[in-house]
């Protein structure tokens, strides 16, 4: 095997390994939930935020994106421990679709400034839009309410909650990226 190769698969192994790793992260830190209503305070978008921050928009997403895969598979790692296709195409479906967005607008941010720590909060409050817009059309929808009481139900509560979380991860972010890049896990 020539050197070349070696190293795409080397790289592809590193790919594949941190990819895992930060859907294990969001695997773990999505089921931890306070039921407050139709839509729990949850840990999944700091998790995802945090993964886009070490992994970049495209790994990021795939990490997501493995996360949703298994939930849907029947492991029992969404809010509260729920599983499944009723999960996705349920009432907080709208929100577990709209972090795929969310997360690739953070990413691009990241890639390019994420030592801009303020700027990291603007944008991950601005892509998490994304999320609260999409989950409170479908909320509305499976809940056969005004989006007015969906916004009221799946974003007010959590406005707070959600701005504590993108600071934590600007602040630490920036720093565990700094320490992946220079260890070579991801370029």
């Amino acid at each position: 095997m020539s050197n070349s190769k070696a190293v795409n698969k080397k790289f592809d192994v590193i790919t594949m390994t941190t990819v895992a790793l930060m859907a294990a992260v969001i695997c773990i830190l999505g089921p931890l939930s306070i039921p407050i209503g139709p839509v729990p305070i949850s840990l999944t978008n700091l998790a995802i935020y945090l993964s886009v921050y070490v992994l970049g928009k495209n790994k990021g997403v795939a990490s997501y994106i493995v996360y949703l895969l298994l939930g849907l598979a029947g492991l029992p790692i969404f809010s509260n421990g729920e599983t499944g296709p009723a999960k996705l195409f349920g009432p907080t479906g709208g929100y577990l679709i709209g972090f795929i967005p969310m997360a690739y607008v953070i990413g691009i941010y990241v890639e390019k400034w994420y030592e801009k720590r303020l700027l990291g909060v603007a944008v991950m409050e601005a892509a998490t839009w994304i999320a609260y817009l999409l989950g409170s059309f479908w909320l509305a929808y499976q809940q056969n309410m005004t989006i007015k009481a969906a916004l009221m139900a799946g974003v007010v509560p959590f406005l707070v909650v959600d701005f504590i979380k993108m600071a934590i991860v600007a602040f630490i972010g920036p720093e565990i990226r700094k320490r992946v890049n220079a260890c070579g896990f991801v370029r």
